[in-house]
């Protein structure tokens, strides 16, 4: 058996003892990043019933499973993970990386010629513990996502991403700015203070 490093043991005793964890596992929700979602909901009103939504990076599927609720079964979620996912009513997975072009290209099929009013994406790479290096892996999936969005929102779409603060940071905030009529910064309160994450709120997409 691998021995807990203290670390390791620091870590998963700060989890069990996580307001936002004992809350999602009293609601029945998959994780605790379903409550940053509720939060921007909360305050943005982003999801609303008839919507095609697309989840990037969605396992283990609570923002998926907070987004089929307020959907009411009224509209689409296309979810996509590398990770597997259990299925969830009224939601559409797909398991594969995507970085690759066969599995953008199977999630794009499995659009059709729908057109998405939300892109959303709790997205992070497996970090290796060099900050630069796990910066730079963290944007270049966030650019991956925004790829898709610019082709894939409806007129009007919005986008939400979880960016890493870091070097490539600005040079993201003023490509979002050129796509969309606004952009908004949150730090919802599920997402922890020590941590270099926010959420990125762009709104009104411009479609060239």
């Amino acid at each position: 058996m691998t021995k807990r490093t203290k670390s390791s043991a620091r870590w998963l005793e700060e989890h069990e003892n996580d307001p936002y964890v004992k809350a999602a596992r009293a609601a029945g929700y998959r994780s605790r990043a379903v409550y940053k979602l509720e939060e921007i909901q909360q305050d943005d009103r982003l999801l609303k019933p008839g919507m095609t939504v697309v989840d990037l990076g969605a396992a283990p599927g609570g923002w998926s499973q907070y987004a089929a609720k307020l959907l009411r079964g009224n509209g689409r979620i296309v979810a996509l993970d590398i990770l597997p996912m259990d299925a969830i009513v009224g939601v559409e997975f797909i398991q594969g990386d995507f970085g690759s072009d066969e599995v953008l290209a199977q999630l794009e099929k499995q659009l059709g010629e729908q057109r998405c009013h939300l892109v959303m994406s709790d997205i992070a790479p497996n970090t290796v513990g060099i900050a630069d290096v796990d910066h730079l892996r963290g944007m270049h999936l966030v650019e991956l996502t925004l790829d898709f969005a610019e082709k894939h929102l409806a007129p009007g779409g919005d986008y939400l991403v979880k960016v890493f603060q870091g070097r490539d940071f600005p040079a993201f905030l003023q490509r979002l700015r050129g796509l969309f009529e606004t952009v908004k910064t949150r730090k919802p309160k599920a997402s922890r203070s020590r941590s270099a994450e926010l959420y990125l709120l762009a709104r009104g997409f411009r479609m060239v």
